[in-house]
């Protein structure tokens, strides 16, 4: 299994840390908008014992969860969890003492909550598509997603929904409200996040300079084509149908490369939302 940590999951995964933490302490916690989470959580039990920071609670409640991302997850994952909820909890702990908050930063209850769930969304689909995760309940919805197939976002929310509940019965209805409003939109944000990084490029290419269009595809892209032969049914021509995946600035070199090379070239392209295998992700994290 996969563990190793390197240092540009290190910086990706710690550029998403300071999006989630940013997102949740300036904009979600001065209005008790407890979007489930570890964070949610974190909020409820606060308004119990105030003396206690919001990011100390986190730390407590992410260290009763690490045992289940170790068991059902892997310890590559779990090394990485254990970095990123632990960053993040840090964060909001040092974002208390140093900035200090005390009100809402717009005094806008719901500008606040798009903001804060876009920031900290985006951030937390970042720090997914790492194989990590943000700790709390983000370990169900990893755990779900991949045992059941179920979207991370759709995992969350499912997860989350108690703690919404619960901050409505401590908070008010309306504060609760707005928090299940925030978990519905974090659930996208974070699915559509995880897809827009992921998209890959599926080419069919159907080309008189085949030999030509392989040689720049297999030399300068370093990428496979899949060959076969293909018979049209209006003029009976066998033509060779070349097949092949890469990022979306591969394919533009390619479709710059074609567009030169054969301009009557027939093309299509499909987006592929996940690619496993040699030259992407590996199968097995």
């Amino acid at each position: 299994m996969k563990s190793k940590f390197s240092i540009k999951e290190f910086i990706i995964i710690t550029i998403g840390m300071v999006m989630v933490a940013g997102g949740l302490y300036y904009f979600l916690n001065p209005n008790n908008l407890a979007t489930g989470g570890a964070f949610g959580l974190a909020v409820v039990l606060s308004s119990f014992f105030p003396k206690l920071n919001v990011g100390l609670l986190m730390m407590m409640i992410n260290g009763a969860l690490f045992i289940i991302a170790f068991l059902f997850i892997g310890s590559g994952f779990g090394a990485k969890t254990i970095y990123a909820s632990l960053g993040i909890s840090g964060m909001v702990w040092l974002f208390g003492i140093v900035t200090p908050i005390k009100k809402s930063v717009t005094d806008d209850i719901l500008i606040d909550l798009i903001f804060g769930v876009l920031i900290s969304g985006v951030g937390m689909g970042i720090v997914f598509n790492q194989n990590a995760s943000t700790g709390g309940t983000d370990i169900v919805a990893k755990v779900l997603n991949k045992f059941f197939h179920i979207g991370i976002g759709k995992g969350l929310f499912l997860s989350d929904f108690f703690i919404t509940l619960v901050a409505g019965l401590r908070f008010g209805p309306k504060t609760g409200m707005y928090a299940l409003l925030g978990v519905i939109l974090n659930s996208y944000v974070i699915d559509s996040v995880i897809e827009g990084l992921s998209v890959c490029k599926e080419v069919t290419i159907i080309s008189d300079r085949g030999k030509e269009i392989k040689k720049f595809i297999m030399g300068d892209l370093e990428r496979g084509v899949t060959v076969y032969d293909a018979k049209g049914a209006y003029t009976g021509e066998i033509k060779e149908v070349m097949i092949t995946v890469m990022s979306q600035k591969e394919f533009i070199r390619l479709r710059r490369f074609i567009r030169e090379e054969d301009p009557k070239a027939f093309i299509t392209v499909n987006n592929v939302h996940e690619v496993l295998g040699e030259g992407f992700k590996d199968i097995v994290e």
